[in-house]
Formats: structure tokens, C-alpha cells, sequence
């Protein structure tokens, strides 16, 4: 049975041309037989990529499996249009066998056309068509009768039906072109399906470009025009932390910057403000954009203080009309407004900020507003862009099957939508704790003044979605605020600061060089001093508070022999978190330390000499130093790096939300390192 490899395979080659559809956007099928484990006989069965798949990375297991004699029965007993959401769940009465994905609402119109294989997919193209003004007009100057058009339908099983009728009327026909939607296209086979779909795609893009207007978003606005990429980005990033903090009012995101030749032209044109308050009209484009997004007004010369107050001026006037637009149109049984934040911002000269409760989701936010600036840009290129109406976008939007999707989500991590940076995140007690940051849901920049490093761990964390490298020095000030600034434009600012950054060098007084003395002083005491500096100015600007975690350690009150420099500089790290507790208190901002002792394992520091140095000191062996300390300690246990990021964790997740100030030992149990 080669059907549902096919099915995969043709997928993955659709979903992996951004010009075929966006990420998770459309569904393929195919249809055929198998052998029915109770019978014996042979059963006809319908493979369709389930809800909330992706098609470029597609596998079996992202299919449900249905009966087609079932499913086509299912017409027989539709309640009609008003009713018709009641036909997702008796999907479930149609599947076949055991596993396999849910059903999405889209299954119908796979299931009642008599053709073997089903494409519907979202490309800039077809949507172009599906949301110009005279729409089926051009679909039929541009295809003929071989593409026909279906008038704006919600996604249902009445569509189902309409485009099977279609087809069974029209059989010289390889698809519809879905007004306000998408395009469906079929086949005998899985490649003449394939072939037909890429031919609907190439087809609408030649004649876009072909008989369209030479500049179809208007003229260049050259105040709005794009800001060199270096001032660009600085600006961007001196922004991503106001923005976001509006954008959270309601609930806590994460922030993707976007400042592709794409927007930015988009931007500079002075259709733009027109065409962003029609906002989009792909019920998958609108569902993770928003309806419209918030745009600034100003030039992006304009003093940074202006645009600041600017854009909370028209944050709150985007609450307000979100509101009243959800005060139109919700009824009786209407799912509770779920925020008025913009999942959009678009600052001419500089790009585009989107948000979501995750980074994926806001990149894919972003991604999916350019897929919609090339749709308008297409529809004013032959014709008007006229996405569907406001009524028709809130019913998809507090649609009930959306809610209930909403409602299987998982519980959202300790950490989610939060943002952390791991300063000697490259090794030791800082790659643990950038791991378990990650692992609770965090975004983590993991800053190391080893580039390579950094990018390993980094990479054994997970991809861009989840963390990313920042080569920083924390002893240079421009360094650790180009580190910030990297956060910023990286997940739109920062939540979460853990000063690990460290160094030692074990001497006795009268060994130690005046160079030994500042080296350690420069990375922990004036490095973290530079890191909560700009950790605070970056939080300040969110207005969304924050953690500021000093990895300080058990000689900070501990007098042991030969330390002066490293015992030092820690001392003054830890007065620093009661310094910055007291000061950032009113911002919501806590700090709060951790004090290990003894960890060997996995460390840097030790592994970088210090080792050796400190089992001098003890006479022991360096391969015995982690025994060594665990037998001195009241518990008799060694500390491990987790150890250190699990206290970590425990600070900064939200049950000891009332607590600033303190330094929680991590020791095993020293008692001359007690607290007093």
C-alpha cells in the first residue's frame, strides 16, 4: 500500500515552497484501499493531513485515516449549514483503525470529491485572485473553464459539498479558485494532482505579473523609506522591549523581528496604511495576525521619545476599536474576548514586530503578514484587494471549533513566554541552568565569551524557536549592551538575567598580581554590575518586571585560605543583589543569588586550572577534589551543576514571586557559610 507515502512524500515537496502554501496552512489527501482487520475484505479509505498539521514536515502519523463510505454517508444526515459545525465531531465515527491524527474541517471537502488525490493549499498567488475585487472575473479571463471559482464559504462541509458538486459539473476542471480563501485543486493520480496545483500557482503568479500595474502598493514615501540596516537595527531594538510590554498587557509574549526587503517596501508605500486596516483575509492568515495590525504613524527619524509616546497612543486606541469590534459582532454563546493586544506592529523605516505566546508562533505570525502583503500586492496588481468582511473574520476568529482547538492545547510551562539570558552560559553551572530554562519553557540567549561554545549549547538546547548563541565579553560595556540589544531583536526583550559569568584564581595574598585582582573583579563584580545595568534598563522599558539571578558562591561569606581576589569579588556580587533588590524593587524587578561550593564536575572554572589549585591547597588529589568537598559538607553529598539551576528555578518561577533580596545556599551544607 503505497498510498499514504505518496500522500507524504507529495506533501512535504508542497510544503516546503513557501510560495505553495504557509507553515501549517492547506491539506492534501488521497484515497484508496486497504484491507479492513475485521472482515478481511478490502475497504475504500481517505488519507487527509489532521488539524493543525504542517505539510512540509508531514508524516504518517500526521494523517487521519477515515472510511470513505462512512464519511460520504455523513451527507445523507447534514443538518445544514447552521448546524454544520456538528459534522467535525461525527468525523470521529469515520476513522479508521487506532491512532492516527483528528480530523480538521476541511476533511469533507477531501472525502465528497470523487477524484483519488486533493490538494488545498494557501499560496500568495491564489489568494491574490481569491481577494481581488472582481475576483471571478479574472479567474476566468486567466484559467477559462479549466480553474473555476467558488464564491467566500467558511471552511465546512457545506463547501465540501459545494466544490464536489463543481466538479462533478465541470470535469474538464483541475481546481477552484476559493474566494476570500485559498485554492483546491484535484487529480486521477498523486502527481497529476501535484501538477495541477503547481500549475494553478505558476499560472496566477504569470499573470499577476504580467498584466499588472507596474507599482501596485502606490508610491514610495520617502519619509518612510528604510533606515540603514546598522541604524535600523539599533532602533529596532531599542523599541522591541516598549513594544512588547503593549503587546502583553493582556498576557505575557514573545516578540520576532522582521526587517525583510518585503515589509519594508510594503512600508514605504503610501497604500500601506489603506491596505493594513483591511486587514487580511485567509482565515489562516487572520487567525494568528489578528485582523489588522497596529501601525505607526511617524518616520522613523522621528525622536525615539516620540515614537515611544506615539505608539502607546495608538495601543490604546487598538484596544479600544479590537474591543468594539468584538462588541459588534460577539453573540450570547461567543467565546470571552481573548485580548486586545495587536499580534502585529509595523514601524515604517524599520519592519515589523509579531508576538505570540511562544517564539514559533510569533515568528510564524510574522511570517504569515508577509504572505499577506504579497496577496495585496497581487490584488491591487490586477484588480482592488477586498478581503472578506469584518463579520465573516469574527466568526472564524471566535469560531467554537477554534476554541475548543485552543482548549486541547497543553498547559503552558512554568517559563513559557519568558525571556532569559545565561551569561558563561558556554559551560559548567551556566549550560545547566541555560538547559533547565529552556526545558521550563524559556527562550534562553546563551552568552558566552566563547563564541563556539556558546552556539554548541545553544544547539543542544534546540533550534533559533528556543535559543540562541550571543558571543559577549561582560567585562566591555558596549559588549553586554550589544548582548541586550541581541536578546531584543532575537525574542523582543528580556524577562530573566542570570549573572554566571566567572573566573578564579587561587593564591595566597602575597602571590597575587594587581592583574589577578582586576581580572576577577572585571568579569564578577563589574560584569555583572554591566549586566544588571542594562538587563534593568531593557526590563524598566517592558513595564513587566523581571529576574536578575547573581550565581554567587559560598566564599562570598565563607573565609577560606589562599582567595582573596575570587572571595572578593564575590562578596561584592552577592551586596550587589541587596543593592539591586532595594533599588528595582519598585519596577518589579527582583533579584535574588545562589551560593554553591564545590562544583567540579562539568565546571569551567575547575576544569580551567582552578581544579588543580584549590587540591593543592587541600593536598589532595584534582580527580579526588569532588569527594573531597562533598565529605566536608553536612550532607556528604557533591554538588552537581544542576543543582545550581535547579535553585535557579525555583526563584524565578513564580512560587517565591514575593521574595527579593535573598541568597539561597547551595552547598550540601556548610555550616561556617550560613546566612546570619
Amino acid at each position: 500500500m503505497h498510498t499514504p507515502a505518496e500522500l507524504v512524500a507529495r506533501s512535504n515537496r508542497l510544503g516546503a515552497d513557501p510560495r505553495n502554501t504557509n507553515y501549517a496552512g492547506g491539506n492534501t489527501s488521497a484515497k484508496g484501499t486497504d484491507v479492513d482487520p475485521a472482515t478481511g475484505q478490502d475497504v475504500e479509505l481517505l488519507w487527509v493531513k489532521g488539524s493543525g498539521g504542517d505539510l512540509g514536515t508531514l508524516t504518517a502519523a500526521g494523517l487521519a485515516v477515515l472510511r470513505l463510505d462512512r464519511l460520504r454517508a455523513l451527507a445523507a444526515t447534514y443538518p445544514g449549514v447552521e448546524r454544520e459545525d456538528e459534522m467535525v465531531a461525527a468525523f470521529d465515527y469515520c476513522l479508521h483503525g487506532r491512532g492516527g491524527a483528528a480530523p480538521s474541517i476541511d476533511t469533507a471537502m477531501h472525502g465528497l470529491l470523487d477524484v483519488a488525490h486533493v490538494d488545498h493549499l494557501h499560496p500568495d498567488a491564489g489568494i491574490a485572485f481569491a481577494t481581488a475585487a472582481d475576483g471571478e472575473a479574472l479567474t476566468k479571463e486567466c484559467f477559462g473553464d479549466r480553474v473555476l471559482w467558488a464564491p467566500w464559504r467558511r471552511p465546512g462541509f457545506q463547501l465540501g459539498m459545494d466544490i464536489a458538486q463543481l466538479q462533478r459539473q465541470n470535469p474538464q476542471a483541475i481546481g477552484v479558485i476559493l474566494g476570500g480563501h485559498g485554492i483546491t485543486a484535484w487529480g486521477a493520480t498523486s502527481a497529476q494532482c501535484e501538477a495541477n496545483t503547481l500549475e494553478i500557482i505558476a499560472t496566477a503568479q504569470a499573470f499577476i505579473e504580467e498584466r499588472g500595474v507596474a507599482e501596485p502598493l502606490g508610491a514610495v514615501m520617502p519619509q518612510y523609506g528604510a533606515l540603514p540596516e546598522s541604524g535600523r537595527r539599533k532602533l529596532a531594538a531599542a523599541l522591541a522591549p516598549v513594544i512588547r510590554g503593549l503587546a502583553s498587557t493582556d498576557r505575557p509574549q514573545v516578540g520576532h523581528f522582521t526587517d525583510s526587503e518585503v515589509v519594508l517596501d510594503f512600508l514605504s508605500r503610501d497604500k500601506h496604511q489603506r491596505l493594513a486596516d483591511l486587514g487580511t483575509s485567509c482565515p489562516d492568515h487572520f487567525l494568528r495576525t489578528k485582523v489588522k495590525p497596529l501601525v505607526l504613524d511617524l518616520p522613523p527619524t522621528a525622536e525615539l521619545s516620540e515614537i515611544i509616546e506615539r505608539l502607546a497612543l495608538l495601543h490604546s486606541a487598538y484596544r479600544e476599536d479590537y474591543a468594539n469590534y468584538y462588541a459588534r459582532h460577539a453573540e450570547p454563546g461567543s467565546p470571552p474576548m481573548r485580548g486586545a493586544d495587536p499580534a502585529i506592529v509595523l514601524i515604517p523605516g524599520v519592519g515589523m514586530f509579531s508576538f505570540g505566546a511562544t517564539k514559533q508562533t510569533a515568528r510564524v505570525a510574522g511570517e504569515f503578514y508577509v504572505n499577506a502583503i504579497n496577496v495585496m500586492r497581487g490584488a491591487e496588481a490586477i484588480s482592488t484587494y477586498r478581503p472578506i468582511d469584518e463579520a465573516e473574520k469574527f466568526r472564524i476568529e471566535y469560531w467554537a471549533l477554534e476554541e475548543a482547538k485552543l482548549a486541547r492545547m497543553p498547559k503552558p510551562a512554568p517559563l513559557a513566554a519568558r525571556i532569559a539570558v545565561v551569561t558563561g552560559g558556554g559551560s559548567g553551572i551556566g549550560r545547566a541552568i541555560a538547559h533547565r530554562l529552556a526545558a521550563e519553557g524559556a527562550c534562553v540567549v546563551v552568552a558566552d565569551r566563547d563564541e563556539a561554545a556558546a552556539a554548541r549549547v545553544a544547539e543542544e538546547i534546540g533550534g533559533t524557536d528556543v535559543a540562541v548563541p550571543v558571543c559577549a565579553d561582560v567585562t566591555d560595556a558596549d559588549a553586554v549592551a550589544a548582548m541586550v540589544e541581541a536578546c531584543a531583536l532575537a525574542f523582543g526583550g528580556v524577562d530573566l538575567v542570570v549573572n554566571n559569568a566567572g573566573l578564579s584564581i587561587s593564591k595566597p595574598l602575597l602571590d597575587t598580581t594587581d592583574a589577578d585582582w582586576d581580572l576577577q573583579h572585571d568579569v564578577m563584580a563589574k560584569g555583572s554590575f554591566l549586566v544588571a545595568r542594562e538587563a534593568a534598563r531593557s526590563m524598566i522599558a517592558q513595564g513587566m518586571g523581571g529576574d536578575i539571578v547573581y550565581i554567587s558562591s559560598k566564599n562570598a561569606v565563607f573565609a577560606g585560605p589562599n582567595n582573596i581576589a575570587y572571595s572578593a569579588a564575590k562578596a561584592d556580587q552577592s551586596h550587589q543583589v541587596r543593592l539591586l533588590a532595594a533599588e528595582l524593587g519598585e519596577h518589579g524587578i527582583r533579584v535574588n543569588g545562589v551560593n554553591p561550593d564545590g562544583v567540579v564536575r562539568g565546571s569551567g572554572i575547575f576544569a580551567g586550572g582552578w581544579g588543580a589549585q584549590r587540591a593543592a591547597v587541600y593536598g589532595v588529589e584534582e580527580s579526588e577534589l569532588g569527594a573531597f568537598y562533598a565529605q566536608r559538607t553536612l550532607l556528604k553529598r557533591e554538588v552537581l551543576p544542576e543543582h545550581v539551576a535547579n535553585a535557579v528555578f525555583a526563584l524565578v518561577a513564580g512560587e517565591l514571586s514575593h521574595t527579593t533580596g535573598l541568597h539561597v545556599p547551595v552547598d550540601a551544607g556548610v555550616a561556617a557559610a550560613f546566612l546570619r
